[in-house]
Parts: structure tokens; C-alpha cells; sequence
């Protein structure tokens, strides 16, 4: 069987494996200290070869040149194609210069090996799908703190699949910011976690190395896109685990495994050197078993890097662990009574989460009920963004796009864009949804109900920061229902893709708006977790935390 990024099968013999990737890991860590990354890193640009780069690069035929005229519906003859060919001499030019130069990179700063994919004996969740150890600083505020990577996030030199087939054999030659920043501050990795295909659902049976289980029932589903990360967390198999949220994935698999989950406010951490879906929702963050470690993780992860656009000037960090009191006195917490009763709301999880509520009175807060009838619309706007954003970006960008500044991970935008096109038939069938409505309503409709939706977000934002302004915090299910059985492998699409998708209703309107939110566990009902979320107002995500910490703290 070819596991990964690597042919090879999982075997018990760890010295094999280590001597089969050591090739790649030394060159990872040799790149680390050549003249080109040093001087990227110090933010100069060495002189660029005075030798002739190889030309790459084939002048368009004219047969492409006329399929690309009439899918823009240009009238140009023979002769008129042949006059703009030759004009794009001096362009061409240009690109090929564009291969003299050495690129600027991340910055690879701890040796490693490349670890190993492990066997079914010791991957009982089925939520990693590759085990490594990076040691980082030998002091710091992780120190002895073992994490696990959700497989989005490049880390040099170990194999990243985020959850498809599609990107089988990807080694990244980077580490993602959040990476080094892990490292830095004394963490160790020990793996990379499970994902969902291209992250692309809120269960877990989407990813091409088979579902992840749930640790509390294996016939359910963990949640998704970040189902390997809750579960290795909850099952102890690490400290802390680094999630991706784009319609309420760093929540779900917490509220669905029994996690503590915390979407950042937008741009709060940066996302440089992660797979992205679409940049106003991407998220990254903490996902941990206690609000205390989420907050510890998150005061390494946030703060500007100056590469990734989602990051405002205003950005504000806060020592996050410091706002941590084991108590709620003086918080305001508002139900919000549009965040119950979903058609498909489970009751017992709508009645765990209110007597939850009170619960916050006895460590000190004040709960009211509070109303915002948007609320219930917010899955409108995000379906909107998420459809034409993702299929843009996700896809058509072939994860990068363009249009922004900041850093492009140039090695995965030129894999992921030759093998989609070649393994387009191994995509999700909830990617490939998407894929087939994004386009349609592009084609169709000019964008403009992706425009719309964008618009409508600031409206909802402004529905949110109303009732922000009378409490500080609000708060409803972090899901309508406990985790789900996983469908069978030889489930329909209908029942495939209702699985994926079903649970969002309440998680995805803040990856709209950017409202920093965390599902912290409520209890357990019929042996299931339940979830409850906390949301605040942007750059308060230590109050949300000293919210969930109050909660978990008074019992």
C-alpha cells in the first residue's frame, strides 16, 4: 500500500524508516544554513546567478492560445494570435528571469528526521498520520509540552497529505510560522494529526486515510476538519494540538471529542505556511483538554509575522494565561435564543448547554438571554463565501491564488496545482460540490452573490457587536446535536456529504464575522460530550478563555 507522502508500509522497524527519509530530513536541515536563507531571513536578496537559468518556460502554441481566446469569448483570427504570441516575447522574458533568482523562504530553525507513518496497532483513533519528534528550544514557555500538527500545516521535511490523495507524496521545505513559533518556545512535535479532505467537512469520514474515530464511541464520528487533533488530545496521546477553522473546525471535532477548542479572532495568529480554504475565514488555533493549555498555546501562536494578509495593523495580543482568574466575576453572558432549537437540535443538547449556563452564576458571572435574529442567516452568508471563496482559492488557485502580499508557499502551489488536475477524480465528493456549484455561480452570475455575502458579513458582524456592547460574552451549542454515527463505507452521496456538513449551523457565522470562540465541554449526555460555545468581542479571546477557565474550574 503507498501511505502518504511516502511508498512504504507501515512496519514495526523504526530504524528502517528513520534511514529511508534521512535523505530528505538532511536536506531540509541543511537548507536551513545556506548563504540564500540566511539572507532572506535578515530580509536582504543576495546578487542573482549571472548564469543563464534554464528555459522552463515554452512560448504558448497557437492551439492554446485559441482555446484560452474563446473561453473569453474573443473573436481573434489566426493572424491576430499569431501578432499577440510574438508580443509576449518581452513578458516570457521576464519569467525566465524570475528563475535566476533565489526565493525567499520560512525559516527551517530545529534538525529533525522525518519520522514515520504509523501502523494500525499504534493508531487505534486512526487520527495520525505521521509520527515524528522535533524538539525545539530547551526552555520556554511548551516546555515539555508534546503537540500534535493538524496535517495542513507544513512542517519541513515531514510528509503532508491534508486528507487527500490528491496531495499524496507532498513533502513541505518549510515550517509554518505557528511551527517555529511552537518550537521556539520549548514544544515538542510529535506528529502530524489526521484531517479531513482538504479539510473540507465537519466529520470525520471524509479523509482518504480512512475515518478517525471517536474516542469515546469508535462507531461515531470525532468531527471534522481538525478529527485528528480533538481525538489525539482527548485520548492523551498529546498535550495540545494545532487545529484550522473555516466554518468551525478547530469546534466541532472539540464539541463532538469532549475538547477544549478556540477559534482565534481573524488574523490573530498568522496562517503563513497552512493550506488555506479561503482567506476572510481561515483560522488557525488551539485545541487543548483544558481552557488553561489553550490559552498557553494561543500566547505563543498569536502576534503579527508581517506574511500573512489576514492580519491587521491593529493587530492586539494579550498574555492570554494571565487573564485566567478561575472565576467569571464581573462577566456579563448573554443566551442567545436563536442559537437553540435548529430543526436539527438534539434536546438534551439544548438543555445541557442552558443548565450549563447557570453554572457560570456560581462562578461569579451574570447569564441573561439576549436575542439576534441574523443569527439564524449566517449560514446563508457563509455558504455564499465558502462556495465561490473556496473554489477560487482552494481550487482554482491551486491554494494560493493571487492578489495578496505576503508569503506563498511556491513548493505546495506547484504540487497541489499539477496533481489536482491529473487526480481530479480523487477529490471529495463534498469538494467536488463545491467545485461544480462555485464555478456554476461564477459563470452565471459574475460573482456577485459571493460579493453580496461579504457585504451581508459586516451586517452580521454589526448584529453581534450590538448585543457585545450590553454583555461580554455570548454563548449557545457549540453544535445542535452530539457526534453522529459514522456512515458506512458504502454510504450514498446524499448521506456522505449530510454528514459532512449537517453540524455547522452555529460555528460557521463566526468565521464570517471573526469573533474570537471556543467550545468548551458542557458534560456528557448518553456517553457523549457536549459542547458549549463561548463568543466575545475581537481581540478579547483571553475573556472567552477566562470564561470557558472559570467554567471548568467551578465544575
Amino acid at each position: 500500500m503507498v501511505e502518504g507522502g511516502c511508498a512504504m508500509r507501515a512496519s514495526p522497524d523504526y530504524s528502517r524508516r528513520r534511514f529511508l527519509h534521512a535523505g530528505a530530513a538532511a536536506t531540509v536541515v541543511a537548507a536551513a544554513r545556506t548563504p540564500v536563507r540566511a539572507a532572506a531571513e535578515a530580509g536582504t536578496q543576495l546578487p542573482p546567478s549571472t548564469a543563464t537559468a534554464p528555459r522552463i518556460l515554452r512560448k504558448p502554441p497557437l492551439p492554446e492560445l485559441e482555446r484560452i481566446a474563446k473561453s473569453y469569448n474573443l473573436a481573434l483570427s489566426r493572424d491576430d494570435l499569431t501578432s499577440f504570441r510574438n508580443l509576449m516575447d518581452g513578458v516570457l522574458a521576464s519569467y525566465r528571469r524570475l528563475d535566476q533568482f533565489a526565493e525567499p523562504t520560512l525559516a527551517v530553525k530545529y534538525p529533525r528526521d522525518a519520522g514515520f507513518r504509523p501502523g494500525p496497532s499504534d493508531n487505534r483513533l486512526n487520527a495520525w498520520y505521521w509520527r515524528c519528534s522535533i524538539k525545539g528550544a530547551t526552555s520556554g514557555p511548551l516546555a515539555a509540552k508534546k503537540i500534535a500538527i493538524k496535517d495542513n500545516v507544513c512542517v519541513a521535511g515531514i510528509p503532508m497529505m491534508n486528507g487527500s490523495n490528491v496531495l499524496e507524496g507532498y513533502v513541505p521545505d518549510v515550517d509554518a510560522t505557528i511551527v517555529t513559533r511552537i518550537l521556539d518556545a520549548g514544544g515538542e512535535i510529535i506528529g502530524k494529526a489526521v484531517c479531513e479532505h482538504l479539510c473540507f467537512s465537519g466529520g470525520s469520514h471524509t479523509s482518504d486515510t480512512g475515518p478517525v474515530l471517536n474516542p469515546h464511541d469508535p462507531k461515531r464520528s470525532a468531527g471534522g476538519s481538525s478529527s485528528g487533533s480533538a481525538a489525539l488530545v482527548v485520548a492523551g496521546e498529546c498535550d495540545m494540538a494545532i487545529g484550522g477553522d473555516q466554518g468551525g473546525s478547530i469546534r466541532i471535532p472539540s464539541s463532538f471529542c469532549g475538547a477544549v477548542g478556540h477559534k482565534p479572532t481573524h488574523g490573530l495568529v498568522p496562517y503563513t505556511g497552512v493550506f488555506p480554504i479561503e482567506l476572510t475565514l481561515d483560522h488557525t488555533g488551539p485545541i487543548a483538554r483544558t481552557a488553561g493549555d489553550a490559552a498557553r498555546l494561543l500566547e505563543v501562536l498569536a502576534g503579527a509575522d508581517g506574511l500573512d494578509p489576514r492580519q491587521p495593523a491593529g493587530l492586539r495580543t494579550e498574555a492570554y494565561t494571565k487573564q485566567l482568574t478561575g472565576d467569571a466575576r464581573g462577566l456579563r453572558i448573554g443566551i442567545v435564543k436563536e442559537g437553540f432549537g435548529w430543526p436539527n437540535s438534539e434536546p438534551d443538547v439544548d438543555a445541557m448547554v442552558r443548565e450549563a449556563a447557570q453554572r457560570l452564576t456560581r462562578a461569579g458571572g451574570t447569564v441573561s438571554e439576549v436575542s439576534i435574529p441574523l443569527h439564524r442567516d449566517g449560514i446563508h452568508i457563509w455558504n455564499a463565501i465558502a462556495v465561490e471563496g473556496a473554489t477560487a482559492l482552494m481550487v482554482a488557485g491551486n491554494s494560493m491564488g493571487t492578489n495578496w502580499k505576503g508569503h506563498y508557499t511556491t513548493s505546495l502551489l506547484d504540487f497541489y496545482g499539477r496533481s489536482r488536475r491529473v487526480r481530479a477524480n480523487d477529490l471529495s465528493e463534498t469538494v467536488k460540490l463545491v467545485v461544480l456549484l462555485g464555478q456554476y455561480m461564477q459563470d452565471n452570475y459574475q460573482g456577485r452573490y459571493y460579493a453580496k455575502a461579504q457585504n451581508l458579513a459586516r451586517v452580521l458582524r454589526a448584529a453581534y457587536d450590538e448585543q457585545l456592547k450590553g454583555v461580554d460574552l455570548l454563548l449557545m451549542p457549540t453544535l445542535p446535536l452530539k457526534a453522529t454515527l459514522l456512515p458506512p463505507p458504502d454510504a450514498s452521496r446524499e448521506d456522505y456529504v449530510a454528514r459532512a456538513l449537517e453540524m455547522i449551523s452555529n460555528t460557521c457565522p463566526f468565521d464570517v464575522t471573526g469573533h474570537p470562540a471556543a467550545s468548551v465541554p458542557a458534560g456528557m449526555s448518553a456517553g457523549l460530550p457536549v459542547g458549549m460555545m463561548l463568543v466575545g468581542r475581537h481581540w478579547e479571546d483571553g475573556t472567552v478563555l477566562r470564561a470557558a477557565d472559570a467554567f471548568q474550574t467551578v465544575g
